[in-house]
C-alpha cells in the first residue's frame, strides 16, 4: 500500500466501538471465522495450517513477527461496519482532516515564488473531498491519484483559502512525505 492508504488505515483503525481480541487465541478463532478455516487464515498469515490450530488450542507461541501479522489482520477485519459508517458521516458532513509535513510544489504565475519547500500543515478538507479520498482507495487507485486530491484540497482549503487569495495558483503537489495522517 502507499502513504496515502496506510493512513485511512490507521484513521480506521481508530473506529472501533468495542475493542479487538487480544490474545492469541481469541485472534485465531476471530480469523477462523473470517476466513471459513486454518488453511485460509495460514495462507494470509504465510504459516502452515497445522501451527494456525496450535495457537488456536494455546499449544504454541507466535513468533513477534507472526503475532505482529496476526494483529494487523484482526485489526483490519475488526467492526467493518462501523468503519464504514464513519467514513460514509466523513465523506457527507465531517470532511477529512489532514495532517502533514511534506514538500509542496506549485505553478505559479511568473513573479512569484514556485519553489517547493516543506511544510507542516494540519487542514480540514471538506467532504467532497473525504468521498473523492475514499472513492479512489475502494477503486485501488495508486498512491499518486490519492496524493492528488489531497493536493487539491490544500490548494482550495489553505493556499488559496477558499478563493481569497492566490487566485493564479494554478497546480500544487504533494512530494516527499515526511508523514501523513488522517482524521474524520
Amino acid at each position: 500500500m502507499g502513504e496515502i492508504a496506510d493512513a485511512i488505515e490507521r484513521a480506521d483503525r481508530e473506529a472501533f466501538t468495542k475493542d479487538p481480541p487480544k490474545t492469541l487465541k481469541a485472534q485465531i478463532r476471530f480469523l477462523i471465522k473470517q476466513f471459513g478455516s486454518a488453511k485460509a487464515v495460514a495462507e494470509v498469515l504465510g504459516v502452515t495450517a497445522d501451527s494456525v490450530n496450535r495457537y488456536r488450542r494455546g499449544a504454541r507461541h507466535a513468533r513477534p513477527d507472526v503475532a505482529a501479522k496476526i494483529d494487523d489482520v484482526v485489526k483490519a477485519r475488526w467492526q467493518p461496519l462501523v468503519r464504514k459508517r464513519r467514513q460514509r458521516q466523513a465523506a457527507a458532513t465531517g470532511g477529512i482532516t489532514v495532517e502533514t509535513r511534506a514538500r509542496f510544489g506549485y505553478t505559479a504565475p511568473v513573479g512569484t515564488t514556485d519553489d517547493g519547500r516543506f511544510r507542516r500543515l494540519t487542514v480540514h478538507l471538506p467532504p467532497e473531498y473525504a468521498q473523492r479520498l475514499f472513492d479512489a482507495r475502494n477503486a485501488g487507485s495508486g498512491d499518486q491519484e490519492m496524493r492528488h486530491i489531497i493536493a487539491e484540497g490544500f490548494k482550495e482549503v489553505y493556499f488559496q483559502d477558499g478563493g481569497t487569495r492566490a487566485g493564479g495558483l494554478a497546480d500544487v503537489e504533494i512530494n516527499d512525505i515526511d508523514y501523513l495522517d488522517l482524521d474524520y
